[in-house]
């Protein structure tokens, strides 16, 4: 007997669980072997009451939807509204599936003695240090030398896109939550959901709405995954900045722009650009798993090593993407720390 069939018979709802179909009606395979045995199988016991799930409630009640039902309508309403969805999503997307493509053309067809320099050359101005600008020339050439300079390209391509889609929305989402406290109630919740979910849960919807062969696929899971920690820092920076300040910039008669662009943002800085120091890190770790749904680059080499279990090319791209992480690491800490020292100086 099902652990609530009683409780549903007590309360004077057998006549709809009945109506609901057979299926709480059915014998268990215990139940036909007791039977058969002639003897009567007993209910659960306190010890092993089974708790109010939907199952054990279908188990007693066939009225009541097993959760199988439950998925598989979030499923079909999910399929019915997607030609709508992808409709309204598709257009707004494309320039990122544009941008990902020129910047992938870029960095792969560009040749290696043109790309490095440019390479230095933007660590050069960022940085202003030559002994990263030589570790920037170094972990490329030895990347490089392991063969895996065009699969490097194309990770960082992804990466730069990627990131810099981030910071030119999550700055300003970032500042509009600083001067409302309304909607940073509104937005933290969705930061929330965004940085506990599961990497792969970010594959999961886009994968029916756009094809495996678009970049946008890949690149709308790497923004949502890595654009929390710039959200969050850039608030976090400008409601940090000292009251006596904001006051002093108030005595001085500053409008609220001139007081977000001339004190609050310059302030705020170090905290913004680590976010974007997170931001960048989690767009490499996000590049890795989404080379499940065809990006390009070093993670391609590294779900190769997985599925042919070739031991040295996982780990040998794995190094790979350990170094690349290492250089925009040691680059963004380095333009932070410049940061921070042109602060004092002042």
């Amino acid at each position: 007997m099902a652990a609530y069939e009683n409780i549903f018979n007590a309360v004077g709802l057998k006549d709809w669980c009945s109506a609901g179909g057979d299926g709480g009606g059915m014998m268990s395979m215990a139940d036909l072997i007791a039977k058969s045995d002639g003897t009567s199988t007993q209910g659960p016991t306190l010890w092993n009451w089974p708790f109010p799930s939907l199952d054990a409630l279908h188990k007693a009640c066939a009225a009541v939807p097993p959760s199988r039902e439950v998925t598989q309508g979030l499923e079909d309403g999910f399929l019915a509204i997607r030609s709508g969805l992808r409709a309204i999503v598709d257009p707004l997307t494309q320039p990122l599936s544009w941008a990902l493509n020129d910047m992938l053309w870029i960095m792969t067809n560009t040749p290696w003695w043109i790309m490095v320099p440019v390479l230095m050359l933007i660590s050069w101005l960022v940085t202003r240090s030559w002994r990263l600008v030589v570790f920037v020339m170094a972990s490329i050439a030895l990347l490089a030398f392991i063969n895996h300079y065009a699969a490097a390209m194309e990770t960082l391509a992804i990466i730069f896109v990627c990131a810099f889609i981030c910071v030119l929305f999550g700055v300003p989402i970032g500042i509009a939550m600083s001067r409302s406290d309304r909607l940073q109630r509104i937005v933290i919740p969705i930061l929330d959901m965004l940085q506990t979910l599961p990497p792969f849960v970010y594959l999961i919807p886009l994968i029916f709405l756009f094809s495996v062969t678009e970049p946008k696929l890949y690149g709308i899971a790497i923004i949502l995954y890595a654009i929390v920690p710039v959200v969050r820092l850039t608030d976090l920076g400008i409601r940090l900045v000292d009251p006596d300040v904001i006051e002093a910039a108030d005595a001085f008669g500053m409008t609220k722009r001139q007081k977000l662009f001339g004190v609050q943002i310059p302030l705020a800085l170090p905290n913004i650009m680590a976010g974007v120091n997170q931001t960048i890190m989690m767009s490499l770790a996000m590049v890795v798993i989404a080379s499940l749904v065809s990006a390009p680059g070093l993670g391609v080499l590294v779900l190769r090593g997985i599925r042919s279990l070739e031991l040295g090319v996982g780990l040998v791209a794995g190094f790979g993407i350990v170094i690349l992480a290492i250089l925009l690491d040691r680059v963004t800490k380095a333009a932070l720390a410049r940061i921070d020292t042109s602060k004092s100086g002042k």
